[in-house]
């Protein structure tokens, strides 16, 4: 029998519904101090709401949370950060036209308490930024930031607070290897002082490496919970699908011509981004081309390039071997060039819009959808409905605002969207991130399928292990230059490594052949 005398934190049968779906069905854990619980579960399963409701940001139907022994008033965030719980949220919730610090420090201590001085602010930050090696410009403004900047700014805030109990929501989605080696190592010295911690993370090796036990949900129901030290990722898998997970089978590619191309193209420098530097690419049909890189070295400008958002500051770019001029974001879905983008919330979907409204987004113009200004309303509807069926999106149906979904369900939808148009040219742009390893294995498998009916696909990933699996050719970029083309298996992850750290670029702009 465990010892309860330590426990800080206890959930008794929590249940939440939305509508007629059951997102959290009598849910009951508990976490002791200085211990780290992971949850896990599929997209969809209640992980995220169960957080909530701990974190008061929603509240539950019946059940209560209680922390250090007092049970806490539903629905009050400032009621559990005044207990000592702090949370990274998988959705970021910054103020884009605020500064780091102030982002940071924003409602630490009430307002009209006797405030901290600027330089104890900063000094109290950079020492956090310092032990948990979250290096961020204080002074930058949010809105300049790249993704995964934006989530050091969530967990600095988390940790700003000095908390005892840390819900992580997917803290590492957008982390390098070597960066959540760093967190977890400095998680480790918070939680030998007695930080305790609830870890949310679809990487098994991560919740392997830094959990001691792991509750399991699925379809909002708590399934399994089992000692870390007693269990492994593959056995982990299966209690959160029910089944066991299979890759899928990776066959030779067999190229075919250029179906886009850029050609010496540079773009200007946005703040602290770079921008490319005479960067040569060309996606062949048939083909995936992988994107490795560190976050913010170039990756979004090349993205922009192709779906149509940004212009080059010199250089061409060709669509099918024809020259492209005034190039625009209506040109590249005109011209077949579908997108699943970096940022589902910012850049992916509209809020507010149902499902059937975001799964026309691109599309709605079409003669599918619409003719002479008049909307085709129940065909928009079916086809959300059969993306809905087709790609396990979990919801309550295709009227429901987006915003409702969880961010693997919104993704599921973005995937459905693009790729049933059956595009020439895909740009998948951290296609798989917050999925679970099902989806993952889908996605993969929907991105292969896409290639081996002779689309160009574009693959942008943070993930190396993504990039070297799927990918059948890679290219590195690095402060805006380009590697050159490595062929599948030719470069093992520390060589590529090498190159992702700025290694292997000569002192003279280096472009694709």
């Amino acid at each position: 029998m465990r010892d309860t005398a330590d426990v800080v934190l206890r959930l008794d049968a929590i249940t939440k519904r939305f509508g007629k779906l059951i997102a959290n069905d009598a849910i009951s854990l508990s976490l002791r101090r200085g211990e780290v619980v992971a949850l896990l579960g599929e997209n969809g399963a209640g992980k995220t709401t169960l957080m909530n409701i701990l974190f008061g940001q929603y509240t539950a139907d019946s059940g209560t949370v209680e922390v250090f022994g007092r049970v806490l008033p539903p629905g009050n965030s400032r009621a559990a950060l005044d207990a000592g719980v702090g949370m990274v949220h998988q959705h970021f919730t910054l103020a884009d036209n605020m500064t780091v610090k102030e982002n940071i420090s924003l409602g630490a201590q009430p307002l009209f308490a006797l405030s901290m001085k600027n330089s104890e602010i900063t000094k109290k930050i950079k020492k956090i930024s310092d032990d948990f090696n979250l290096k961020v410009d204080l002074e930058a403004r949010v809105a300049n930031l790249t993704v995964g900047e934006r989530q050091r700014v969530e967990i600095l805030k988390a940790l700003y607070r000095d908390v005892k109990i840390l819900i992580l929501d997917e803290p590492t989605a957008v982390l390098t290897p070597q960066e959540t080696d760093d967190l977890f190592a400095t998680l480790r010295l918070a939680i030998a002082n007695g930080l305790s911690i609830v870890f949310i993370s679809h990487k098994l090796h991560e919740v392997m490496a830094i959990s001691d036990r792991v509750s399991v949900l699925r379809h909002g129901k708590l399934v399994a919970e089992v000692d870390t030290a007693d269990t492994d990722k593959e056995a982990l898998a299966t209690l959160m699908m029910g089944t066991g997970a299979v890759a899928p089978d990776i066959a030779v590619a067999t190229p075919g011509r250029d179906l886009f191309s850029i050609k010496n193209v540079s773009t200007p420098n946005i703040g602290s981004i770079p921008g490319l530097k005479r960067v040569s690419l060309n996606l062949k049909a048939g083909q995936i081309v992988g994107l490795a890189g560190v976050s913010g070295n170039g990756q979004a400008a090349l993205a922009d390039l192709v779906a149509g958002l940004c212009t080059p500051a010199e250089g061409t770019i060709e669509h099918h071997g024809d020259p492209v001029k005034n190039w625009s974001a209506r040109d590249a879905v005109n011209k077949g060039i579908a997108r699943i983008p970096e940022d589902r919330h910012k850049t992916g979907t509209i809020a507010d819009f149902s499902l059937t409204e975001n799964a026309i987004l691109e599309c709605y113009n079409s003669d599918d959808f619409s003719k002479s200004g008049w909307m085709y309303w129940k065909k928009a509807r079916a086809f959300a409905v059969d993306i809905i069926d087709k790609y396990d999106v979990r919801c309550p149906g295709p009227d429901t605002r987006i915003r409702l979904l969880s961010g693997g369900n919104m993704q599921k939808l973005i995937l459905g969207r693009v790729l049933e148009a059956a595009p020439d040219i895909v740009l998948a742009n951290q296609p798989v991130r917050g999925l679970d390893i099902g989806a993952v294995n889908y996605v993969h498998s929907q991105l292969l399928a896409a290639r081996d009916r002779g689309a160009a696909v574009l693959l942008i990933s943070e993930d190396l292990d993504e990039i070297m699996r799927l990918s059948d050719v890679i290219h590195v970029i690095s402060g805006g230059r380009l590697s050159p083309e490595f062929l599948r298996g030719t470069k093992s992850p520390s060589e590529l490594g090498g190159w992702m750290a700025g290694q292997g670029f000569d002192e003279q702009v280096t472009h694709a052949s």
